[in-house]
């Protein structure tokens, strides 16, 4: 294995396939990456074809809208992949997108490895048949997907959590900070346009009213600072940062997230949150109607139970966040409970090293 085509199609992926690519070139420097990622595999060294600023549609009537572009990305990709004659076909996540390329490439005869596996577990159950006959090789990444991948007759890899690495990897490097003035409430609006904008509005005034704390904005880096220049001019209360989402979490006493992989990201930080989900309303309605899990945020999910408040839709309102917010700032054993919940948590997902671990096995599994 010398040639690797890797397809990204979102900011968590770029940075859990960074980690991964650099394991990777550090046992095998030989590699030769290309693919469609961000900035984060960019500096490990991966040629990037296409960004995953790009990419980012959220929701069944946003990929309808813009099915001519997701369908040229399609031709582009197959055509750049054929252009490279790569010896694996690496998919990070995406998988609306990856799974379709994972069938071309298999019939192409190029070897799939697909890390962070699809969420067959919450809809589109109908995918393992596709799965088992497209990919060679699957790592998960969520403790309760490997025992229901296997119940389904394919056998996945599973080392742990790459979030626990990415954050170990920041404490390491991480300067010492300075004090803070005030408490932090957090807000983590998201990475796509879409979802901040039906969202920053309302978690901006519900953080109003909170004045003993800062308010701090995390900016998604694939978004132009253009963007978030009328929150700016409406909440002069609020500082925005760009590209320091650790950073952020790291002195946050208490957040505001949207659902996602930065709900994971609050809790590793042991930062206490309420969850927020807004999508358009034909799409909500059309998940609701597929989607077969009881909760969505990954805490939850996998505790299996209700940790962290999650606001839903028309929930998503500036009382319901306050009302939150106040128990969990106000609240000592409710607090408490969270804490206790989130360390619990910690331990399912294992220590850290699960990118290293994986790079090992998958260069193995490519040698034998």
């Amino acid at each position: 294995m010398k040639k690797v085509f890797i397809l990204v199609g979102e900011a968590s992926g770029d940075l859990h396939a960074s980690n991964l690519v650099k394991e990777m070139n550090m046992l095998d420097p030989s590699l030769k990456w290309e693919g469609w990622g961000g900035d984060l595999l960019e500096k490990q060294g991966v040629q990037l074809r296409n960004h995953i600023r790009n990419l980012s549609f959220m929701g069944f009537l946003e990929v309808i809208l813009n099915i001519r572009t997701i369908l040229n990305n399609f031709k582009l990709c197959k055509k750049q992949i054929e252009d490279f004659q790569p010896d694996m076909l690496l998919l990070v996540d995406y998988p609306g997108f990856n799974l379709r390329m994972a069938k071309w490439a298999k019939s192409k005869g190029i070897s799939v490895t697909y890390y962070i596996s699809p969420q067959i577990w919450a809809w589109k159950a109908s995918r393992i048949k596709l799965i088992k006959e497209t990919v060679d090789k699957m790592y998960c990444i969520l403790p309760f997907e490997k025992p229901y991948y296997e119940k389904a007759g394919f056998d996945v890899s599973y080392f742990g959590h790459p979030l626990i690495d990415a954050k170990q990897n920041y404490e390491d490097q991480k300067e010492s900070t300075s004090a803070k003035n005030k408490a932090v409430i957090a807000i983590l609006p998201g990475s796509r346009e879409q979802e901040v904008k039906r969202k920053l509005n309302i978690m901006l005034k519900a953080s109003e009213k909170y004045t003993e704390f800062n308010i701090i904005v995390a900016c998604a880096p694939n978004l132009p600072a253009t963007f978030y220049a009328q929150y700016r001019q409406d909440y002069p209360f609020a500082e925005f940062v760009f590209g320091k989402t650790y950073d952020l979490l790291s002195i946050a006493d208490f957040a505001i997230v949207t659902s996602g992989t930065a709900t994971l990201e609050t809790a590793i930080f042991r930062v206490p949150q309420v969850v927020c989900y807004k999508s358009s309303y034909l799409s909500y309605k059309i998940a609701k109607s597929l989607v077969n899990i009881r909760f969505i945020s990954l805490v939850n999910l996998i505790m299996d139970r209700e940790v962290v408040v999650e606001l839903i839709q028309g929930d998503v309102s500036k009382n319901k966040i306050q009302k939150e917010l106040d128990q969990l700032i106000y609240n000592d054993s409710y607090r408490h409970n969270l804490l206790k919940a989130y360390d619990d948590m910690i331990t399912l997902l294992g220590n850290e090293g699960c990118s290293k671990k994986i790079a090992r096995d998958l260069i193995g599994f490519y040698s034998r």
